[in-house]
């Protein structure tokens, strides 16, 4: 999404203030309730796919996105998928599991940042990107967790959105800076609204009374060793965070470039796998650079 840049001065503003703007913020019911009966399905056998499907046909959103993902240069079919029994057995109920949280939360996320101008598709293939590599860097130390991992790395950065739902005007000024500077992108959140999106993401949602391992994830992304809880789960969404935009997969917002090393040797890989963790870490890394080369396709397909 485009558009002109707001160029009024926006003083910054104090926490009691800021607090008070969030307040008018909506709730975003799909964080808080996921269908349960879909869950269900969900985590049963594949011959449980007919009942599935009826359940996907209830949601013309989320129908369309399968059918769309499913046909997508990522899976290389020779023809067209057009019956939902058959997305789903090719996409297996893991992809499928994942797609529903996807659709409302994204759908929530842009009703949230209403109209102000921003490139929200390739945030929104950011966004999803890091729900999958945090996912996978997750998978490589421990078993399945419910997808809470793949929900913290899906909405580490809805400061962002909060942002330019509640103080568009300092959002905007605030990007069009960093565009024309390169200058660090908390740092002058700070200075132009008082607050970076890290902080502010977090705030909201404790507001909403949103899980710990969600408000951690907003909070320490960027600094995983300062996380109180869970510190495991933020430091795989530090590293995804900051290899998706090393491989420029969507677009975070922040155009300061990552590089090889960047990602490499943040903290996030000392909390996760210590120095006599040498070779589990290497098998994680090469599990990343394979998960590097679908995603494109895939993120085409989903957003």
């Amino acid at each position: 999404m485009t558009g002109e840049l707001l160029s009024t001065p926006t003083p910054p503003l104090e926490r009691q203030q800021i607090e008070i703007r969030l307040r008018s913020c909506p709730r975003l019911p799909s964080l808080s309730s996921v269908n349960s009966a879909l869950r269900e399905l969900l985590n049963a056998d594949q011959r449980y796919t007919s009942q599935i499907a009826e359940i996907i046909r209830r949601d013309p959103s989320l129908t369309a996105r399968l059918l769309r993902l499913v046909n997508s240069v990522y899976y290389g079919l020779t023809t067209s998928i057009n019956s939902i029994e058959e997305a789903v057995f090719y996409l297996g109920v893991r992809q499928i599991r994942q797609l529903a949280m996807v659709t409302p939360i994204i759908e929530d996320f842009q009703r949230l940042a209403g109209n102000v101008p921003f490139r929200w598709r390739q945030f929104w293939q950011h966004c999803i990107a890091v729900a999958l590599l945090t996912r996978e860097i997750v998978s490589s130390f421990r078993g399945p967790n419910e997808e809470v991992d793949y929900v913290a790395g899906l909405i580490h950065d809805v400061g962002k959105i909060t942002m330019a739902a509640a103080f568009p005007q300092h959002f905007q000024t605030i990007y069009r800076r960093i565009r024309e500077t390169r200058e660090d992108l908390a740092a002058v959140e700070r200075e132009i609204l008082g607050m970076d999106h890290c902080e502010l993401g977090a705030m909201y949602l404790e507001s909403h009374h949103l899980p710990d391992v969600m408000v951690q994830a907003a909070r320490f992304h960027h600094e995983p060793e300062k996380a109180s809880h869970h510190a495991h789960i933020v430091a795989a969404v530090q590293i995804a965070d900051l290899l998706g935009r090393h491989a420029r997969i969507g677009d975070s917002g922040n155009p300061v470039e990552v590089r090889q090393g960047d990602w490499l040797n943040v903290t996030g890989w000392l909390l996760l796998f210590p120095e006599h963790a040498e070779e589990e870490r290497a098998i994680a890394e090469a599990h990343l650079r394979a998960s590097l080369e679908r995603l494109p396709s895939l993120l085409e397909g989903l957003v």
